[in-house]
């Protein structure tokens, strides 16, 4: 069995939390020790897992990421006003090969998806992203995948599988389960025009950093509609993370990226957050602790909401434009907004009624001066391809 092959989280970080608070989030957490074994999975809402597989990084790892000190720094926050169970899984260690590295994760987090527990993945190198879309092999016919990335990482090479080029077999290698990819806070000089001409012939999504930056509230419909999510640190600036010489003098501030982690923990559908490209020092331990703290406290904030228009919880706008009616629906309760998409219908929702595409007031508002929003648009597209 896959778990066989988890190692228990080391007896430093146990002794550490021995001296812990009640308070400590370290205190409130089940561990996987060589003593007990690993803990039991009923009524677990998270589950924490480590990677230390670097085998297939694009640039050569100076050291092997210290994940226990993600631990110590994640273990020393307070607990929220929380209702999740989490427990600590421990680590997947390197393989005999990378593909045995990958199958382990695959199986594991199916495993951890089946029992409904949602795994924060703290990987050394984001190809990580790759086992982990496929854990959902047979578990649900279409994904959707955001990444927190500067770089779209497609690659040039179809047979390599890097941190720079693990999207390119994503979208290739059959089973095809792949519905939707979105890319948040992309910086262009690291993304060639093949690359971005791509995404338009995809009719995939993708968000510019400084877009972002001027509104960060437009990442949460896109992070609303995902299963997975990965998130490349180096999207974060350097001066946030530690002055890597990995990581740009560009990119999301800390205080951005809790921000966007919440927005993932909130919503109803991401099943899988993982955290890749740490880098060994204790201002970037201390800055991932924080964005996996903020994927929990959203993730307790869940609400699940399903728009209809035989709901009081609801309001529906219908929106005349020269092609199309948009039908507009906003919570009451979240104050959240949705569009309906009609052309999903056949192909892919299975269902009596048209799909519900995350959006904004935002969307809204220009469907109201009849502009078509670009979201819709590129779903609607979709559809029918």
């Amino acid at each position: 069995m896959a778990f066989d092959f988890l190692v228990p989280v080391s007896d430093r970080v146990l002794a550490h939390c021995e001296l812990l608070p009640a308070q400590a989030l370290g205190k409130h957490i089940y561990m996987h020790t060589a003593r007990h074994g690993l803990p039991v999975l009923a009524n677990v809402s998270v589950a924490i897992l480590g990677v230390n597989e670097s085998r297939n990084a694009f640039e050569k790892k100076p050291e092997r990421l210290d994940i226990s000190e993600i631990r110590l720094q994640l273990y020393n926050l307070m607990m929220g006003n929380w209702n999740s169970s989490i427990i600590d899984l421990g680590d997947i260690e390197e393989g005999e090969t990378v593909e045995d590295t990958y199958f382990v994760v695959k199986e594991i987090v199916a495993g951890l998806l089946e029992e409904n527990i949602i795994p924060i993945v703290i990987g050394a190198t984001q190809d990580i992203t790759y086992p982990t879309y496929r854990a959902f092999d047979g578990l649900k016919n279409m994904v959707n995948l955001v990444s927190i990335d500067s770089r779209f990482d497609f690659g040039m090479d179809e047979d390599l599988i890097s941190s720079h080029s693990y999207m390119s077999k994503i979208i290739t290698e059959k089973p095809n389960n792949l519905f939707n990819f979105s890319n948040i806070g992309y910086q262009s000089y690291f993304n060639s025009q093949e690359e971005l001409d791509l995404m338009e012939r995809l009719f995939f999504d993708s968000y510019r950093l400084g877009e972002l930056i001027s509104n960060i509230t437009l990442a949460e419909p896109v992070l609303r509609n995902a299963h997975v999510v990965s998130l490349d640190a180096r999207a974060i600036r350097a001066a946030d993370i530690g002055y890597s010489r990995n990581f740009s003098p560009n990119g999301f501030t800390g205080r951005e990226i809790c921000a966007i982690a919440r927005y993932a923990g909130i919503s109803d559908n991401v099943s899988v957050f993982g955290i890749y490209e740490c880098e060994n020092s204790n201002q970037s331990f201390q800055l991932v602790a924080q964005i996996i703290w903020y994927f929990i406290e959203g993730l307790n904030f869940r609400i699940q909401e399903t728009p209809n228009s035989n709901s009081n919880d609801f309001t529906k706008y219908t929106v005349p434009t020269e092609d199309e009616s948009l039908i507009f629906y906003k919570s009451h309760l979240s104050e959240r907004w949705w569009v309906e998409v009609p052309s999903i219908l056949t192909s892919h929702t299975k269902t009596n009624s048209p799909a519900l595409l995350p959006c904004t007031e935002l969307d809204y508002l220009d469907a109201c001066n009849q502009n078509i929003p670009e979201r819709w648009f590129k779903a609607y597209k979709k559809g029918f391809n």
